[in-house]
């Protein structure tokens, strides 16, 4: 098992390499997209979300117009200062997360209070996106209608997530799950879009899904039946809301391009922030989560440092990925985020006290394959794309 986890990481560390190296100073990626029965069917971008670290990952922004390259240090620092920044922002993020809901009092108690949570981490990036926005220029005319209905479903998914590990559902399983959201926007695209998709595709999705389930039944340590399952309920939730909250930011870009705004990255961060910041507060204050989550931080005061450390890292990690994605393109910051979920579930096994028996640990290989598969393909699609664009 020790030269399966070695081998494990060091093709998570070539994938990064090569993937990097070949798509460096490229602005026109091909996203991964179904083979659609129609000409105008795309498969809507699940993954590109505001804020959001993994298990939330870490939080990917809408597509947007980027700034141009920025110009002066090397491509290889920036690099290193945009992949660097993410990976220890939302490793970091992860970690604080996982310990916030397996943190016990003294009289045994933990900490449930998941919309407090998001009022607190939305909050943050409200201040880092205001501060970008004012630095930058706010865009005026910006259609705040999708930006609200976006926000919300947004927030609502992240809750559900952290919903997921405060009912018993262990963070490298949640976070494994979470990359499997493609599998509700395929049955959506299936159902409503008419979309196909090639036999290497639904091996990915069910790839990812089964060696989830694996390692769900491979850990030596069980905890409540019945808290696990609502955590899986949770968890498939947070996937379903991911789908819908993609089809609401394609809407969101659809409608800035007719009455012809381009909003800057920042102006992005701050108005779905500010949206999710508000919704989690008003159901938090209508489930009574305000008087209950500051009365148990107050109790345990070293809990709420936690909770500190983890809405910062989510606005110091959202800013890094703002950067890398306006120094490269997209399939650099793909490239980051999902190699980074692989290192946050192995950080969590090794760091946090997760067992698992060598089931466990095939699915772990098995999901990993999956992910890195459609990584892959994204690379392969791009490169085919930038041919074709040097034929032209």
């Amino acid at each position: 098992m020790l030269l399966l986890r070695r081998a494990l990481i060091l093709f998570v560390l070539a994938t990064i390499s090569s993937v990097a190296h070949g798509s460096s100073g490229s602005n026109n990626p091909a996203p991964f997209q179904p083979k659609s029965a129609t000409a105008d069917t795309k498969l809507p971008a699940a993954a590109a979300t505001v804020a959001s670290p993994p298990v939330q990952a870490a939080p990917a922004p809408t597509n947007v117009d980027m700034p141009e390259a920025t110009v002066g240090l090397p491509e290889p620092i920036k690099l290193l200062i945009g992949a660097g920044g993410i990976y220890a922002a939302f490793l970091y993020y992860g970690s604080l997360q996982e310990d916030v809901f397996r943190y016990a009092a003294e009289d045994g108690s933990t900490f449930k209070e998941a919309w407090l949570l998001q009022v607190l981490e939305a909050l943050a990036n409200v201040v880092i996106g205001f501060a970008g926005m004012i630095i930058t220029g706010p865009t005026k005319g910006i259609p705040l209608t999708f930006f609200g209905i976006s926000g919300a479903s947004q927030v609502t998914a992240k809750a559900c997530t952290s919903l997921a590990l405060a009912n018993g559902l262990s963070f490298p399983v949640a976070t494994l799950a979470k990359s499997g959201k493609m599998a509700p926007v395929m049955a959506g695209s299936l159902l409503l879009g008419g979309a196909s998709y090639t036999l290497r595709e639904y091996l990915q999705v069910a790839a990812i899904i089964g060696g989830t389930a694996i390692v769900s039944m491979g850990k030596k340590k069980g905890g409540s039946s019945s808290s696990s399952t609502m955590g899986v309920v949770y968890i498939i939730a947070s996937l379903l809301l991911d789908g819908v909250t993609a089809g609401f930011q394609k809407r969101l870009k659809t409608e800035t391009a007719k009455v012809g705004v381009k909003p800057k990255p920042y102006d992005f961060m701050f108005w779905t922030n500010l949206f999710m910041c508000l919704t989690a507060a008003v159901i938090a204050v209508g489930l009574g989560e305000v008087q209950t989550g500051m009365a148990f931080c107050t109790n345990n005061p070293e809990i709420l440092s936690k909770i500190i450390k983890f809405a910062v890292c989510s606005a110091v990690g959202q800013s890094f990925i703002f950067y890398t994605i306006a120094n490269f393109d997209p399939l650099v910051l793909s490239t980051v985020t999902t190699t980074r979920k692989i290192f946050s579930v192995l950080l969590s096994i090794f760091l946090k006290g997760h067992s698992l028996n060598p089931t466990g640990w095939s699915g772990i290989a098995l999901a990993c394959g999956g992910i890195l598969s459609e990584l892959q393909l994204k690379s392969s699609g791009s490169s085919k794309k930038k041919k074709g664009e040097h034929k032209q």
